[in-house]
Formats: structure tokens, C-alpha cells, sequence
């Protein structure tokens, strides 16, 4: 089971959820579509309507930035930890 850990600005999208886990492992991508299937709304903050990760959206797989190593094709192992972190901005 791949765990999914979701902050607290996107758990109105997990159903308040903030650790979700799917059977399905292999690659990032396939770890999204199958949380699409139980949560439609918390895929849809990650991914923009081409399915790429949206930029202010910053996910890690067990601990390593997706985005520097292979983005959605980053590896993701059967027992694997998938962090969603949204940037924060300010000033």
C-alpha cells in the first residue's frame, strides 16, 4: 500500500483526511489516477487539466522531490510514502 500524506490546506478534498492509501504502485502517475477514482477533488489541486503536476503543487516520494526525479514517471515502490505540499507565498 502506498501512503498518501495530505496537509491540512487539502483535506476539504480527502474528506478530511490526511493520510490516504491506495493499492497501486509503479509509477507517480499511477499512484494519482488511482486516488482519482476515491478522490476526484484532491487530484484535481495536483494535477491541471492536462494531467501534469500543477507548479505550485510540490510532491515528494519518499522524501525525494518528484520534480528531480522523472515527475509523474518517478518510481514509487508498493510501500512507498507520497508527500503533497502546496507552496506557501507571501510577503
Amino acid at each position: 500500500m502506498v501512503t498518501i500524506l495530505v496537509p491540512g490546506a487539502l483535506r476539504t478534498d480527502s474528506g478530511g483526511a490526511g493520510r490516504l492509501t491506495v493499492d497501486t504502485a509503479g509509477t507517480l502517475r499511477a499512484v494519482l489516477d488511482a486516488m482519482d477514482l476515491h478522490w476526484p477533488r484532491l487530484t484535481r489541486r495536483i494535477r491541471d487539466e492536462q494531467g501534469e503536476l500543477r507548479r505550485y503543487i510540490n510532491v515528494y516520494v519518499d522524501g525525494e522531490d518528484c520534480r528531480q526525479s522523472g515527475g509523474l514517471d518517478t518510481p514509487v515502490g508498493k510501500d512507498a510514502e507520497v508527500q503533497v505540499i502546496p507552496s506557501v507565498a507571501g510577503g
